[in-house]
């Protein structure tokens, strides 16, 4: 499989260059990627245990589905992709946009775009992305990170933190 491409960009957020990922990864580079928070009926949130086998942050607890936005593509359709990749949920177009937050060391010099959408499940689980997935009340996760912070991605952290102060509002 040929290595991914990503747009580089600056600190606004607008590209300036195209990298090979491991390139942006080494140096550093701002570049882009989505996440996305699945929720049921019964308000829980699907998370997911990455892959042991990824090369940032494996085996941690991630959002639902999450990922880089190759380079030419938008966040809405890096959204839609994801989805459909890494949990195999098809939609029709890009879920609800919750907030952006900036790059920085915690996001992996990412700009990240949180996403939010309503489904069910089951998911089919991409296996080289994705090691098991689970349903958290939201309570649940609250603890969890405050007992047990290691065992999520550093930028679901983040991303949790701005969901529940958001939720509060």
């Amino acid at each position: 499989m040929p290595e991914e491409i990503f747009d580089v960009v600056n600190e606004r957020d607008e590209v300036i260059d195209r990298k090979p990922r491991h390139e942006v990864h080494a140096r550093g580079l701002l570049h882009r990627a989505i996440h996305v928070l699945v929720f049921n009926a019964r308000g829980e949130t699907f998370l997911q245990k990455r892959s042991l086998t990824k090369d940032r942050e494996p085996g941690k607890w991630d959002c639902s589905t999450s990922g880089h936005v190759d380079s030419g593509e938008d966040y809405d359709a890096c959204a839609v992709r994801e989805l459909r990749e890494e949990i195999g949920l098809i939609v029709s177009k890009a879920p609800e946009c919750l907030f952006k937050m900036d790059a920085c060391a915690e996001t992996d010099q990412e700009f990240v775009r949180v996403y939010r959408c309503a489904a069910e499940g089951p998911f089919q689980l991409h296996p080289d992305e994705i090691e098991r997935g689970e349903w958290f009340a939201p309570e649940a996760v609250v603890r969890w990170i405050a007992g047990r912070p290691q065992d999520f991605a550093s930028a679901f952290r983040l991303i949790w933190e701005k969901y529940s102060a958001r939720d509060k509002k």
